[in-house]
């Protein structure tokens, strides 16, 4: 069984699906969540991930630099053997140092196609484009911000779509399908 630590920021909604589909779905003994960690002590998804039974850990990124926290993260994440890192609304870039030291075993998930756009906000890029449709892709992460091989995408159809919001909650339900079902394929590898 794969073992995996999902990293948030915030609220933490393609977490709540990766744990319930570890738990009673399509990842049911083939993966576990054995720590949840967030950057922000008070992300309203650690509260959900304790509800569900995980282990969560937070470390406040205040008064340090990236590589520095990046290396009081790895301390904290070491204790916890694992297979996959799994970005999941998780707000912070990594370092250099602490992608190369974890080489295809850090894997995000972007509201976009990456070769289309990078980086935050692409819901909104989406919409204010008015595009007819996004793309959300799974990639593996380097050293680039959205720059990874991607693993898979998912086309998600926008027409219809009058506000930001109905946009992001298109993307969103999307998200939540496409991350399990690569995290599954992933198992296998």
């Amino acid at each position: 069984m794969k073992k995996l630590i999902v990293f948030i920021s915030g609220r933490g909604s393609n977490m709540k699906r990766i744990i319930e589909e570890t738990q009673n779905g399509i990842l049911k003994g083939l993966a576990e969540v054995v720590l949840v960690f967030s950057d922000k002590p008070d992300a309203p998804g650690l509260d959900i991930a304790r509800q569900m039974g995980i282990e969560t850990e937070t470390l406040s990124s205040k008064g340090l630099k990236r590589k520095e926290y990046d290396e009081e993260v790895s301390k904290i994440i070491e204790k916890y053997p694992f297979d996959f890192l799994i970005l999941a609304g998780y707000m912070r870039i990594l370092s250099p140092e602490f992608v190369r030291k974890y080489p295809k075993k850090i894997i995000n998930i972007h509201p976009a196609d990456t070769r289309r756009h990078q980086g935050l906000d692409a819901y909104k890029w989406a919409f204010e484009n008015r595009l007819p449709e996004t793309k959300i892709t799974v990639h593996y992460v380097d050293e680039g911000m959205d720059t990874g091989e991607i693993i898979a995408q998912k086309t998600v159809d926008l027409r219809g779509c009058k506000t930001l919001e109905e946009v992001e909650q298109c993307g969103l339900v999307e998200e939540h399908k496409l991350y399990s079902k690569i995290i599954k394929k992933l198992c296998y590898n």
